[in-house]
């Protein structure tokens, strides 16, 4: 694989695109492999994750560190980590915030930037033949029938379960327009591991740094540290074996493999609607007493008001900021 040599500008691009995939991670519903593949990183990405392999252990266990950075592609991963790491850790509370507050105004920002995702994704189709047009449209049907399944009614702490949420989760995130954070919800463990758990290290890692080591003898707090230890472990595994996958799928049917994606795009659209009421169960409890979300009832505004013509603000909002990103990633490869 060829070695991508970054000045220190194009260093910061990454970061930024890193920032960008984890923000919209954090969202049920968007994928940050939709950003990646709009921004142009995709096949990069894909292809540095899957060079984990025989080799780079073996590079390792010699202690060749340079030259597993080189087989790896260190320098593009870790400024992409970096970007990925410091947005999940301060968009978490502010989108929990959000989407308890204005979550009409935060999905239709999502439902904008997913909307104009998938024309640029689309472009990227050499040739829409009857071929790339059938597998878009099986894409399609796949993401709307995930669309409409129903949550699971309660999060499900066990060990192993949560283990396999990473790797599920992971993988939903590599393939662009199906949201790991989505398909977390619909396992029900997506407060458990992208908001409580997140939010629980965040505030260990604080009261760490200020010399406080009382977290270690709160169970609520050692709970949702191993939550999302085991999480974090299983979504390394999925990462790296899921990556190989799909390296394998896109060198041999890139087209098709594009085609089938950017239905995946198209069908999420459905997830991410902005106009809709949450259904829950006055019988069913999460563990601090709030009504867990069992689906949701979509509709079109009957009046257009200030909050629908801010609701749709929001969705042009969404559109440009796409706009702006491919018009920035189009002069990055000039």
């Amino acid at each position: 694989m060829k070695i991508r040599k970054l000045l220190e500008v194009n260093n910061l691009w990454v970061i930024l695109k890193g920032f960008a995939m984890g923000a919209a991670n954090v969202i049920p519903g968007v994928s940050g492999g939709t950003i990646a593949l709009v921004t142009g990183i995709y096949e990069e990405l894909i292809n540095s994750l899957k060079s984990f392999d025989k080799k780079a252990l073996q590079l390792f266990l010699t202690g060749k560190f340079k030259e597993l950075a080189n087989h790896v592609n260190a320098r593009f991963l870790i400024a992409l980590l970096l970007g990925l790491v410091f947005s999940i850790f301060s968009i978490a509370k502010l989108f929990a915030y959000l989407l308890v507050e204005h979550p009409t105004q935060i999905w239709a920002f999502f439902f904008g930037l997913v909307l104009a995702s998938v024309y640029y994704v689309g472009k990227t189709v050499e040739s829409w033949t009857l071929g790339n047009r059938s597998f878009f449209l099986l894409g399609t049907l796949i993401a709307l029938l995930i669309s409409f399944t129903n949550p699971a009614p309660s999060a499900n702490g066990n060990y192993v379960f949560v283990f396999l949420c990473g790797i599920i989760g992971v993988s939903g995130m590599l393939l662009p327009g199906l949201s790991g954070s989505y398909i977390l919800m619909l396992l029900g463990n997506y407060k458990l591991l992208m908001v409580d758990s997140i939010n629980t290290l965040s505030s260990s890692i604080k009261q760490l740094a200020s010399g406080d080591t009382s977290f270690l003898s709160n169970p609520e707090q050692t709970t949702g540290l191993l939550h999302f230890g085991i999480f974090l472990l299983g979504s390394v595994f999925g990462l790296v074996a899921f990556s190989k996958v799909i390296a394998w799928i896109f060198k041999r049917f890139k087209n098709s493999t594009i085609s089938i994606l950017t239905g995946f795009v198209f069908g999420s659209l459905a997830i991410i609607w902005p106009w809709k009421k949450e259904i829950t169960n006055p019988n069913i409890l999460n563990r601090h007493g709030e009504e867990i979300i069992i689906g949701y009832e979509r509709f079109f505004p009957s009046q257009f008001d200030q909050t629908t013509l801010t609701t749709f603000l929001c969705i042009i909002a969404g559109v440009i900021c796409i706009w702006g990103v491919e018009k920035m990633a189009e002069k990055q490869s000039k």
